[in-house]
């Protein structure tokens, strides 16, 4: 590898690890996020610009949010109307014309990017994540500014083009700046809603990785990866919050599968037919340690709390049969309560079938027949033909089997239900 490639290469990696508190930084200063992505954005390129030639310096997130902060000012100078916010963020870099980035300005910078930190990229979650946006929107913008992926990259996980990616981006900032959202993290009433729309991004981001909804792929562990290391992010942010230690246990628990939940061609394998052996043991560990945090923090756990001790059921189950299906329908019986979804209840009439034999189960599946969300849903059809297989009812199950196949857009998820009809 050449010297010039191996520059760009620590670019990247800095980049990666310094984007979003760069980015939070600035907001905090110019209070507009658009406006600091393109700062953060300009200093990139002039990194990419100089330190092939110059060397990479010893400390590159200092560098970068002085250079930051100098387009600002220059930016605010050639802008009259931003007077007030050139005094702000302007008092101590008076002698900013000079070209080179002196030591003063390294330590400073280094004190913006990493004095506030906690409560900057706090601020910045939540307002990535803000329900003034659309779910697409939100997702997209958080992957960028906190999870310093390119819009290409969003694409390419998401599977849609990149031009659609940009413009959800740009359209996002500016809603932002026309709401004249505040850079802030929200208080008293308005807490919990806005920290449940930045869970609900995170898991969202997440499901997309465990379970893909479209493409040729069962899983993009990649889009799981960026997801657990927001919430990780987030649960150092907000230590207290159960519901944020809930969704990491939640996550964690999931992920530790992931080996084992494919072939090694790609196809998928069930839950109940997985190799737990090869399941991932440091992350079971560190899921239930999130879910014992839970339980010192709130006598009252919160859906994703819930949902992370059904998976802790399945993770401490060392085979199939041990799993205790009764103690899941009862959780899923406490989740339902607390987020009706005929999902959920569908995942109950699951974990019934289990416990009390597949009539009880199916009686719960059938009576969620006629609920328009559910007309078009795969997993519906397809607990069913599992149900009525065990009954004896196969003609019925490789009916609903194939009815299955025929919803789902997931290629992989389709061949399976197929093959699962032709054994019927």
């Amino acid at each position: 590898m050449t010297s010039e490639a191996a520059t760009h290469r620590a670019i990247e990696a800095v980049w990666r690890i310094e984007s979003a508190r760069l980015i939070a930084g600035l907001a905090r200063m110019v209070r507009d996020v658009g406006l600091a992505e393109e700062l953060a954005q300009d200093a990139l390129v002039a990194a990419m610009e100089q330190w092939p030639a110059q060397g990479v310096p010893d400390n590159p997130g200092a560098w970068l949010m002085t250079t930051a902060k100098r387009r600002a000012i220059d930016q605010i100078r050639r802008d009259q109307r931003l007077e007030q916010k050139q005094q702000e963020i302007g008092r101590d870099l008076e002698t900013s014309q000079e070209p080179d980035i002196d030591d003063a300005a390294i330590a400073a910078a280094d004190r913006d990017l990493h004095g506030d930190i906690g409560d900057d990229m706090l601020r910045l979650v939540f307002t990535a994540c803000h329900p003034v946006l659309s779910t697409e929107a939100r997702v997209a913008l958080t992957l960028r500014l906190l999870g310093g992926l390119t819009t290409d990259e969003i694409a390419r996980a998401f599977l849609v083009p990149e031009p659609t990616v940009a413009q959800r981006i740009v359209r996002a900032k500016k809603t932002l700046a026309q709401k004249k959202v505040p850079f802030e993290v929200p208080g008293g009433a308005d807490l919990a809603p806005r920290l449940s729309s930045v869970l609900e991004v995170v898991y969202l981001v997440f499901n997309e990785g465990y379970s893909a909804t479209t493409g040729d792929h069962w899983m993009r562990p990649a889009l799981c990866e960026d997801a657990m290391r927001l919430g990780r992010i987030l649960a150092g942010l907000a230590p207290d919050e159960p519901e944020v230690r809930g969704l990491v246990a939640l996550m964690e628990i999931q992920a530790s599968r992931s080996a084992a939940r494919t072939d090694k061609d790609g196809e998928p394998i069930l839950l109940l037919e997985q190799n737990r052996a090869r399941w991932d043991q440091l992350l079971i560990r560190r899921g239930l340690a999130a879910l014992d945090r839970v339980d010192e923090l709130t006598d009252s756990p919160g859906p994703y709390a819930l949902q992370a001790k059904i998976a802790a059921c399945h993770a401490r189950a060392r085979t199939a049969e041990e799993t205790e299906w009764a103690r899941i329908a009862a959780l899923y019986a406490a989740l339902v309560q607390r987020v009706p979804s005929p999902v959920i209840e569908l995942n109950r009439g699951v974990a019934i079938g289990m416990a009390f034999g597949p009539a009880a189960g199916l009686e719960i599946v059938d009576g969620l027949l006629d609920e328009p969300a559910m007309k078009s849903y795969h997993l519906l059809p397809s607990v069913r033909a599992d149900m009525l297989g065990k009954l004896g009812k196969t003609d019925e199950a490789r009916r609903e089997w194939e009815r299955a196949a025929s919803l789902t857009r997931n290629e992989r998820e389709r061949a399976l239900l197929l093959a699962r009809a032709a054994q019927a």
